[in-house]
């Protein structure tokens, strides 16, 4: 039970004053102090970068790292302190996250020398957190989905895959010599090494409202382009088209080569990506965009019709991030959807599965249909 006053901050321990500080200095409710830590309840975090960073050490040391996201994320917004962020001792106290990650790629050109280090290190930290996550998942929906294809009964002495072969062959067990008869391989044709056995496109766009999408698309790129049976190119665009497949191999540098922000020519990526195609038949194209195009929308239809009846496997993410599907163009969605280029918002952990349905050409819509998400709708 509360005793005192409603609002009256004598009732509570240092403590809760600090907490209650560190909230009212973002959202408001009375006062005129920045946070100090007790005192007057503040309505703002002030100009000086001392208060900012005592309150950035106060909401990690009394909320979960998942509330400081969202404070810090609302600090940003709410207050304008982008500029503040550019500063190394600030950098170096704020908790990492994807969002922060898409503020510094989008401030990338306005960073001083003095705190471009500091950014790569957040930046190489949030893109090592989803390595972690996500990586090995990718790698082994690709490996699966690639390698279903490619078993045969007649493989190499050093292709066999021994437990499937055992499984295979169980009913062939001898009770009296405890021993299996095999009488059917399991295995893996070998792989030729002169070329890949897909090929991926990722075209992604870097208008402003992209940005946690264009973090897990540099990072899932990467990790794809570790894989020598997939060929995968990445592309980023806005009224302009930039190939960055070349800087795969390392994702912060990538990242640090984007410019969110701009305007969108979803139509002329999408011809840029249709040049790139070779095999239509073992080509994934994966357009993420929100959809709101600022070139020839009727033209853009096209070439997607085109591209599915060519063979090639087209799916459109809304969003590739955690944040939920976002606002974007509900009627060329549909039509996209229609012309067999199924669009939907995907969470980064459902990619790889994602992934591995279209390397397979199994039906893309039927499976986000079957995991609950809504197809071009």
């Amino acid at each position: 039970m509360l005793g005192g006053a409603a609002g009256d901050l004598g009732a509570l321990g240092e403590d809760d004053q600090r907490r209650d500080s560190a909230l009212t200095g973002l959202y408001g409710g009375g006062g005129d102090e920045a946070p100090s830590g007790g005192g007057k309840r503040s309505a703002g975090l002030g100009g000086s970068s001392p208060v900012l960073h005592r309150w950035l050490g106060d909401v990690r040391t009394y909320f979960p790292s998942s509330v400081v996201q969202v404070m810090q994320r609302d600090a940003v917004e709410r207050l304008g302190l982008r500029q503040l962020l550019l500063e190394p001792e600030l950098l170096s106290s704020v908790e990492p996250d994807v969002s922060l990650v898409g503020t510094l790629v989008s401030l990338s050109r306005a960073i001083p020398e003095r705190t471009r280090e500091t950014a790569r290190a957040v930046v190489r930290k949030v893109v090592e957190d989803i390595e972690r996550r996500l990586a090995d998942r990718l790698l082994a929906a690709v490996h699966g989905a690639i390698d279903r294809s490619r078993r045969t009964s007649r493989p190499r002495l050093s292709d066999v895959d021994w437990n499937r072969t055992i499984r295979k062959n169980l009913r062939h067990y001898q009770p009296d010599q405890r021993t299996v008869v095999v009488q059917d391989l399991v295995g893996n044709s070998r792989r030729s090494r002169q070329a890949s056995l897909r090929d991926v496109i990722l075209l992604v766009d870097q208008s402003g409202s992209m940005a946690e999408s264009v973090v897990y698309s540099a990072v899932l790129g990467a990790s794809l382009a570790s894989l020598k049976a997939v060929d995968t190119k990445l592309v980023v665009f806005d009224t302009e088209v930039v190939d960055l497949t070349e800087q795969l191999k390392d994702p912060v540098d990538l990242l640090f080569s984007t410019q969110l922000g701009g305007g969108t020519d979803i139509n002329r990526a999408v011809a840029y990506g249709q040049s790139l195609v070779r095999r239509p038949t073992d080509t994934v194209m994966v357009l993420i965009s929100d959809l709101y195009e600022g070139g020839v929308a009727r033209e853009l239809q096209r070439r997607v019709r085109e591209l599915v009846q060519s063979g090639v496997t087209v799916v459109v993410l809304l969003a590739l991030s955690d944040s939920g599907t976002p606002a974007y163009d509900h009627e060329l969605a549909a039509r996209l959807s229609e012309l067999g280029a199924p669009a939907f918002a995907c969470t980064p952990d459902r990619f790889p599965d994602l992934l591995a349905t279209a390397l397979r050409r199994e039906d893309v819509a039927a499976w986000a249909e079957q995991s609950g998400i809504p197809v071009g709708r």
